[in-house]
């Protein structure tokens, strides 16, 4: 493969960097070649074999990610190269796909990734689902180099049940914790604010560098992607927090096709939370209804101006198929989970007046 000055110099920095031991890539290349095909000892646990071997088999779809921001010295106009993170990701498909977290990448403009064979390709951004804190890029590297893990299934998790967290933190070789599913249905804040519910919670250690690799189950299928640590030093300390596979699953197709996510809603715009929690309402109050929208089609009304300047507040969601809806957020976890197409009857209050109305969700912006 041709590399780029500017993939070069990113990649040799950030291995440099990290790594500090001045490894060739020929001779990581071989070590971890001779790690995967050490024969097992005498007197290990059937849990330890399989761990070892699960372990064996991520390997090579645990990849490496370096981001950089480009910046323009104001002087003499020269491209300076701002290392602005690492961390790890996941080899989704054949095509070059990689899964990893939205803040692994989201502070650089310029991206590598290196491989379990210690190959490097640049990497383009694909699609980027922030309220989910998840990113897919792609690589061109031939099919042969690139082993996908299978996906599993996270609505079928129990607690209690035996996870692996695999990451490839230093670009040089890869790490595992292990541990169990600690909860469910957690919730965590994405970067960019939004609330990402479902989440796994476990206590095997997500050490720094090892967002956006996979969570595994004990038969090596992906159940969520690293996302967190919860410790008031920064370190793994117990608690850890991955995004459940079958948001990613249902999330990716998208991103790869479209470059963000669908979503689904009924044309409108919503009063922000904070207001609604000053006037003293409950639900979601609608601000402005979008012309031949479902919820204009619904005879649903936004807040209105009167001749005086006095506003008088919009409907009120306060309900989607009978299941209470007290944040814009709630009401969006509400669509996504029964998606565009769907049918749905939201509890409105005017006044004081209740109703309930039946909508189609559709795609929004």
């Amino acid at each position: 493969m041709k590399r780029g000055d500017l993939l070069g110099i990113v990649l040799v920095f950030a291995l440099g960097l990290l790594a500090g031991h001045g490894l060739s890539h020929v001779a990581t290349a071989r070590r971890a070649d001779a790690v995967t095909a050490a024969p097992l000892p005498e007197g290990l646990t059937p849990e330890e074999k399989r761990d070892i071997e699960v372990f064996r088999r991520a390997q090579a779809s645990v990849v490496f990610i370096t981001s950089v921001a480009l910046r323009r010295d104001i002087f003499s106009f020269d491209v300076q190269q701002i290392p602005q993170g690492t961390g790890s990701g996941i080899v989704w498909d054949r095509q070059g796909h990689i899964v990893t977290n939205f803040h692994v990448i989201q502070d650089g403009n310029a991206f590598a990734v290196t491989l379990a064979d210690q190959s490097d390709w640049e990497a383009k951004v694909v699609g980027i689902a922030p309220e989910k804190d998840l990113a897919v890029l792609r690589i061109k590297a031939p099919q042969e180099k690139l082993v996908p893990l299978a996906p599993g299934v996270s609505r079928t998790l129990l607690v209690g049940q035996r996870v692996l967290a695999v990451g490839n933190p230093f670009g040089l070789d890869h790490s595992l914790t292990v541990g169990v599913v600690s909860a469910l249905g957690r919730e965590l804040r994405s970067p960019n604010g939004r609330r990402i519910r479902d989440v796994i919670q476990t206590d095997a250690a997500i050490n720094p560098g090892n967002s956006g690799g996979p969570l595994l189950d004990s038969s090596g299928r992906v159940i969520g992607v690293n996302a967190a640590i919860f410790s008031p030093s920064g370190a793994s300390a117990g608690i850890g927090f991955a995004v459940p596979v079958d948001t990613i699953s249902r999330l990716v197709p998208q991103l790869i096709a479209r470059g963000r996510a669908i979503q689904a809603g009924i044309g409108v715009t919503l009063v922000p939370d904070r207001y609604n929690a000053q006037l003293g309402v409950d639900g979601v109050v609608i601000a402005e209804v979008f012309p031949d929208s479902p919820a204009a089609r619904a005879g649903l009304q936004g807040a209105q101006l009167t001749p005086s300047r006095r506003v008088i507040l919009g409907d009120r969601i306060v309900a989607v198929d009978g299941r209470p809806v007290r944040s814009e957020d709630d009401l969006r976890d509400v669509f996504e989970a029964a998606g565009v197409g769907a049918q749905v009857t939201l509890t409105v209050v005017r006044g004081s007046a209740k109703r309930q109305v039946r909508v189609q969700l559709v795609q929004v912006d």
